[in-house]
Order: structure tokens, then sequence, then C-alpha cells
């Protein structure tokens, strides 16, 4: 791709421009793009960078014709539509680790104006009022802090509080133990979590199993008098509920940086007396700002150029290490699921893929997603890339099925791809050899080495004399050159399998008269040359 064009229609640091240019690329930096142009102009776009400002929606998708990723530059996609995203095969990128420091510092800093009660005794200062006693605290000292996520930002609160003489607790089933232990936190079911916690500071990520975490039934199990803060997803929280529980005492007070309605707020809850608010600047510091665009910046020069994943949130993320260990046998992949979906005589319901050898120990997914659009390509589904492709199965319920093995073959890389329906299976395999010289080992269990070329014919015959030397002299005849010519058989069945490389497509007239041929059962041309 020459001069991929990037839009960066939020306000990142300026020298994002000058990053990209450097790299080759067309910048158009316009943090104060109305909806209207940014709807008018996304067509002409490779890239688009955005922070929380942008709704990135289903109608914007639409119009991104040419769009191939959207890089957030913040942990936070809630404003980004990640199914249509996916299914029009638009990978998104995030940068989730960018401002944890900042976005920990805030959590403290709320923490403290909780304890406190900082803000309202500066709002009544600014008032010509004195009056120590309404504004007696609490110290953090000794206190319980209750984590519900200990993922890296989770982890540098946690880092904080302790320095504070906190106990902290957290809930997080993807946390090894060793890894809190080593954090000294203690991991404990979230209903304990609720229960002993006299501050809860919510740090998970929005999904259907957290939103509206928070709620008037967690909030009956919480320790009276418990102080939250939220400056993670303002929709983990049922506001409506949580303003009973301010108005019932339970809980004594709240610090909130998101909200479940933004720029708009629910003003009843943001005006309350014992709620502190702030504007979703929790990660909004100089120095996030700063990171965070930078390394989304990078992360889209590294995709667009050399197609290497991180911090994807639809498709499979990727280091440059693993990227350069799985590049080789991406053309592979994509090749054998060509072929196999070009050779298949069957309805498919169900994609197995298994790895052999030396792949067995690698990040596979990118490999499966490459045998998958090359099957769906070959099946005419011209939309199907590598970031879709997995969610294209889906859509047409199609199981796939990958395993491993780590069973000697032969070969110290093989890769197996079945198509499978209730009453058949038809199945291709394929290896890496030195050089990067791409092989069809075998088909449907027959054995065979042939080379992965451009232009295939293949053939299903009956196993007898004279078959090879026909095909041969008809391809000769229209002047079809043969680069190699490959057979295998399955003697007990009296099958056999053809495989020839060609220098050139064959015709589909000399096709039909192949097909013609008494002992060939099955003939198609295939072509893998990435057309």
């Amino acid at each position: 791709m020459t001069n991929p064009k990037v839009l960066i229609s939020d306000n990142l640091s300026a020298g994002v421009a000058d990053l990209l240019r450097d790299a080759g690329f067309a910048a158009d930096f316009r943090p104060d793009i109305s909806r209207s142009e940014l709807l008018n102009c996304i067509g002409n776009f490779d890239a688009l960078l955005v922070r929380s400002k942008t709704q990135v929606d289903a109608p914007l998708l639409a119009c991104a014709r040419s769009l191939k990723v959207v890089g957030r530059a913040g942990a936070g996609v809630d404003n980004i539509d990640l199914d249509t995203a996916t299914r029009k095969g638009i990978l998104v990128m995030n940068t989730p680790g960018g401002n944890s420091i900042s976005a920990a510092e805030h959590t403290m800093a709320m923490l403290l104006a909780l304890a406190r009660r900082i803000p309202q005794a500066d709002s009544s200062m600014k008032q010509g009022e004195w009056d120590k006693k309404r504004f007696e605290g609490i110290e953090l000292l000794g206190k319980v802090l209750g984590l519900l996520g200990l993922g890296k930002i989770g982890s540098e609160v946690s880092k904080r509080a302790r320095a504070f003489g906190m106990k902290v607790i957290a809930y997080d089933p993807y946390i090894p133990e060793k890894y809190a232990r080593d954090l000294e936190v203690q991991l404990l079911p979230v209903e304990e979590v609720f229960a002993r916690a006299d501050f809860l500071s919510l740090h998970l990520p929005l999904a259907e199993a957290t939103q509206g975490l928070i709620n008037d039934e967690t909030i009956a199990r919480m320790k009276p008098g418990i102080r939250l803060v939220n400056c993670a997803r303002g929709a983990l929280v049922d506001e409506p509920a949580l303003l009973r529980g301010l108005g019932q005492g339970k809980i004594a007070a709240a610090a909130l940086d998101v909200f479940q309605q933004e720029p708009s707020p629910n003003q009843e809850l943001v005006g309350h007396p014992n709620v502190i608010a702030t504007p979703h600047i929790a990660g909004s510091t100089q120095e996030a700002q700063e990171k965070v665009g930078f390394e989304i910046a990078q992360q889209v020069i590294d995709y667009l150029r050399a197609g290497v994943v991180r911090n994807a949130v639809n498709f499979i993320s990727i280091s440059s290490r693993e990227f350069e260990q799985v590049a080789p046998y991406l053309e592979l992949g994509e090749k054998l699921g060509s072929l196999l979906g070009q050779i298949s005589r069957i309805r498919v319901s169900e994609v197995g893929i298994r790895y052999y050898g030396d792949l067995t120990s690698l990040n596979y997914k990118p490999i499966s997603s490459s045998i998958l659009k090359g099957l769906f390509q070959s099946m005419g589904i011209e939309s199907v890339n590598m970031i879709n492709a997995f969610s294209q199965a889906k859509e047409r319920q199609i199981l796939i099925v990958e395993t491993s093995s780590s069973r000697e073959r032969g070969f110290k890389n093989l890769i197996s791809v079945q198509l499978r329906n209730e009453s058949q299976t038809e199945w291709v395999e394929g290896a890496l050899l030195h050089r990067g010289n791409l092989r069809l080992i075998s088909v449907d269990g027959i054995g065979l080495d042939s080379p992965l070329g451009s232009f295939l014919l293949f053939i299903r015959n009956q196993d007898q004399p004279g078959v090879i030397g026909q095909v041969g002299t008809m391809l000769g005849n229209n002047g079809i050159n043969i680069a190699s010519f490959t057979l295998g058989r399955h003697e007990e069945r009296g099958e056999a399998i053809g495989v020839v490389n060609t220098d050139s497509a064959i015709p589909a007239d000399l096709l039909r008269k192949i097909q013609a041929l008494p002992a060939v059962q099955f003939a198609a041309r295939v072509r893998l040359d990435r057309k």
C-alpha cells in the first residue's frame, strides 16, 4: 500500500500527524471535524484515529468504503461499533496501558477527595464559610479497598493504596493467584468484596456480565457507609440504584468520572451533595495524551505496513516476534483454504483445523484466519478478510474447530484442514519446507507432494493407465505449459488424485474436455494467485 491516508478526528498530540507523515502516510489532522463532514470524507481514508469523542457507529462505518483500521488512543472502545467493524473487516485497536498511571492517580485523587470531602470544603470556603465540623473526614490508613478488576489500572491503584496503609482485596476471575499475591492483594469472590470493602473502586471492562453490576441487589450486599469510585465505564453502574443507595445512606459517598450518558450526565446524580463528579478526565494528562497518541499511530503504521496486529479488540493480537514466526504460514494457510474450497463438493457445516509439529507452539490464530479467508473467498464471499473470517463463519453457522497435535507426521510443520457435514468429510494437508516452499502433502488421506503454485488442475480419477498421458497431451495441444504433475494413489479403493501445476490458467472449454474423459471422476481448475 502506497501512502495510506489517515484521518485524526479527535484531539491527539499534533506530533502524531508528524509521526505518520514521517512514515510515508498522508495524515489529515482534523480534531474539530463535524459529524456531517466526517460522514462525507471518511470514505477516502484507510485509517481513522480517535479518542472518545468521535462516534464510530454503523452509519459512519457504512460510509467508510476504504477503511481498514480504527485506532483508539486509550483503552475504552464504547464509542466504536465493534460488531459492524468486524463484519466489514475493519480492525479495531486500542492502547489499553497508555493511560494506566494517569487513571490510577485520578482514582487515588478521588479516594482522597471522598475521605476528606475536599471538593465540598473548597466550595464552602469559596462562599465565605468556615465550617470545620461539617467537613470532618476519615483516614485511609487501615481501611479496606475493594477493587473490581485487577488489570493494569487496578494493579497500579493497589500499589498506591497500599502506600497509604490500606488493605486491598479484589475480584477478578482472570487474574492468577500468584499475580495478586505479588501485589499483596487478596483475591475474593465478588460477594465478599462487596461485604468487606470500606471503599470500592471499579476497574472492569464493559461487557454483558458487567453492565449494571452496581445495582439495588449488589448495593444491598455492601457494607453500610461504603464509598464508591468509578473511573472505568459509566454503564457499570445503575445510576438510579446509586441515587437510591445514596438517599438511604447505604452508600456514604461516590466519586464518578464516567456516566451512562456522556456528555450530558444525570444532573440529579452529578448535583448530589455526596457525589464528586469529573468529566471523564481520568486518563487526561499531558503525559498520557502524548503516550497513547504516539502508541496508536505506531500500531497503525505497523499494521498497514507489515500486518503486525497489537492490542486488537476484534482480532487476535500478535507481537512483532510472533508475527515473524507465523508470517510464512499465513500464505500456506490461505492457499490450503482456497484450494479446498475450490475442489470441495460438500455443503459445509464445520471446518476442522489441526496443527502439527513446530506450529503447536506458535500463536496460530492468525493462520486459522488466513485459512478461513482463503476458504470463504473461494466460496464467493468477497467481503471476507482475516479480521472478519471467524465472524463470517459464525454468521453462516459454520462451526470452527481448532486443535493441535504433537504426533509425529514426518514434517516439522503440518496443517490439516477439513470440511465436514453430517455425513461427509473432505480435507487437505500442507507443509512449509525450506526457503518458503509451500507443498500440498495429501488430499482426503491420499499422500502426494505437489507445489502450491498459482494455477492448478485438480483431478480425481480411476487408477488406471493412460490418464496422465491423455491429460498431458490435451494441455500441451492447447499451449498450456506444465510446471509439475503429481500423482497420489489409493490402491485399495482404485482411486487416484492428480495435481497439475501450470504456467497459466486453463480455459473453461479445455476443462470441460478433461472432465469428459471416461476415467476422470472430477476435475477443477484452481487459482491460488490471490487474484
